[in-house]
């Protein structure tokens, strides 16, 4: 991987660093997380991430309610991270991809996010889950 490519954090790579329990996906989404606050690599996020997140942790981490914005705004607030959200062209082509690769909505709306933002990679563990053939998916667990 070359330091200029941005990849974006998936949801679930926020939810294992921030689970409970001590597990090799928190470890290794903790490292993903570091190397960012390091500078040593560019992550994206979208405002879909953080409020999956927000859901997640409140109803199944069952994370006080506090602590999960304290952890919404330091990313956030965190200039290593790049903030991209999505527009009405975005849930159009988000539409599209849902029905031609057979996604779910929801993930095709980050994969049209993603793709409006010229965000080619992402970390996930859910890479079925991305089917469109122009992104670059890495299973950090695997």
């Amino acid at each position: 991987m070359k330091k200029e490519e941005i990849f974006l954090v998936d949801t679930n790579i926020i939810v294992y660093a921030y689970e409970n329990e001590d597990s090799l996906r928190k470890k290794k989404s903790l490292e993903i997380l570091e190397k960012c606050y390091k500078k040593e690599i560019a992550l994206a996020i979208s405002n879909q991430n953080l409020a999956e997140f927000s859901v997640v942790s409140l109803k199944k981490l069952k994370l006080n309610a506090n602590i999960v914005k304290n952890i919404i705004r330091d990313i956030s607030d965190f200039e290593g991270f790049k903030k991209i959200s999505y527009k009405r062209k975005t849930i159009l082509s988000a539409i599209d991809f849902s029905k031609e690769y057979q996604m779910s909505f929801w993930d095709s709306l980050i994969a049209a996010t993603m793709i409006e933002n010229g965000i080619l990679n992402i970390y996930t563990e859910n890479s079925r889950d991305f089917k469109i053939p122009l992104l670059n998916i890495i299973n950090p667990f695997c």
